[in-house]
């Protein structure tokens, strides 16, 4: 049942940063601004994508009307208006007349050719909207960024989007790991692979444990200079680079909160979230990471596995003993975060949590997990776990899972008798 409305932020909290509130407009803009591009000035280091292979380059061929036919199909007509108020109804009447879908080809083909990105198409739109079940909105990094483009870039980035994941999953550019960000990837393999792993350990007499780390503010820290490399690395038509390098620089956007609307901002860094672009182009980013991270762990002879979902990352340990499993995810998380600093990015140590799943009966004194030496936090082992969706228990019982969804669903149903008697 989709009840959509507009919903107005919440207005009853301060917004706060840097321990100073904010109580006008532009206090609000400046808070928003530098929460979203705190890697601006995040050092990384270009050489670390030399420990990558470097993919043979694969011709790029020009766009097909088909393809453009078949993108915007998939489009709704209720999606929110970007900055030029074309809505994908009026662009569908339009190329449905085949001179004027000819252009739009002709035109997107010329981007790629000339190496271009039309300063029109980098001007953009950002709503600013509350993350879910956060326990407080008083800190601009409980609300996600959501950019709103020109309608044409759009159609224009989704046919570039297919080409790009096209590419690297046939040259296997992709880690394996990666399970977010992609076609026909979810969050159902990611909790499918996790239980896998954990019976396949079962299977051998050993108990595993998990840690899963978060990547902080990761869509908008993604490096423009080492992107446009990986590119590269990863067998593009050097026009492909040439054209994200100029794709990826001068964009400017608009800050709206509710009805109220920022002036222009310079964005010189990251991908903007709802851009058809950002899944792949994060991915591109991660895989180099991921494939460095394995080699540098099997280098230091620690058995540990990796699963990615987007910035939701997980090592896992298999042991016959809890404290072995503590030592080697300690040591991972240490690789983990030097490797991050060199792409720019960083670890949020709040949102890090280890879980152990054991089939042993009676799981008491788990041993916690100090990451303070790090940067992080003391871990202690909880008894339930919720990671992307599922709710896991030592055992792999999903007993608690059944019983928070089932009571969701009765929940629902008890509103819906009381909206059938409403006016």
């Amino acid at each position: 049942m989709n009840w959509i409305k507009r919903r107005k932020l919440p207005a009853i909290e301060v917004i706060t940063h840097d321990g100073q509130p904010c109580l006008t407009l532009d206090s609000l803009w400046n808070a928003l601004y530098n929460t979203f591009n705190t890697a601006l000035n995040c050092q990384v280091n270009p050489n670390i994508i030399n420990e990558i292979e470097h993919k043979p380059s694969q011709n790029w061929f020009p766009f097909s009307k088909e393809e453009f036919k078949s993108a915007i199909s998939k489009c709704s007509d209720a999606s929110a208006l970007g900055p030029d108020k074309l809505t994908w109804r009026h662009l569908k009447f339009i190329i449905k007349h085949d001179s004027c879908l000819t252009n739009i080809v002709n035109i997107a083909d010329s981007y790629i050719n000339l190496g271009y990105w039309p300063e029109y198409f980098k001007t953009s739109s950002t709503i600013i909207i509350p993350k879910p079940n956060k326990p407080s909105y008083d800190k601009p990094n409980a609300f996600y960024p959501i950019v709103l483009l020109n309608t044409l870039g759009k159609l224009i980035e989704k046919i570039v989007a297919d080409r790009l994941q096209f590419t690297v999953m046939s040259n296997n550019f992709i880690h394996l790991s990666q399970l977010g960000s992609l076609k026909f990837k979810s969050t159902s393999d990611a909790g499918i692979a996790l239980t896998h792993i954990v019976r396949l350990g079962w299977a051998k007499g050993k108990s595993t444990s998990s840690l899963a780390f978060n990547i902080s503010q990761f869509f908008p820290s993604l490096n423009h200079k080492l992107l446009v490399l990986i590119l590269e690395k990863a067998g593009f038509d050097p026009r492909v680079s040439t054209f994200f390098a100029n794709y990826l620089v001068k964009r400017r956007t608009s800050y709206m909160w509710n009805t109220f609307s920022s002036p222009m901002f310079d964005i010189n860094i990251g991908v903007g979230q709802g851009s058809a672009l950002s899944p792949i182009l994060s991915s591109l980013y991660l895989s180099p990471f991921l494939y460095i991270l394995e080699k540098r762990l099997k280098n230091l002879k620690i058995p540990v596995s990796i699963l990615s979902f987007v910035d939701d990352g997980l090592i896992i340990a298999q042991n016959k003993s809890f404290n072995i499993s503590n030592s080697q995810l300690f040591c991972s998380y240490n690789v983990l975060s030097k490797l991050l600093d060199s792409f720019g990015l960083v670890i949020e140590h709040s949102k890090t949590e280890i879980f152990h799943f054991s089939r042993s009966q009676g799981l008491f004194n788990l041993p916690p997990l100090d990451l303070s030496p790090l940067g992080g936090l003391i871990l202690r082992p909880k008894d339930s776990w919720k990671y992307l969706g599922f709710i896991f228990d030592h055992k792999l019982a999903f007993h608690k899972h059944i019983d928070h969804y089932t009571n969701k669903a009765i929940s629902t149903v008890n509103c819906m008798k009381l909206l059938g008697n409403s006016s």
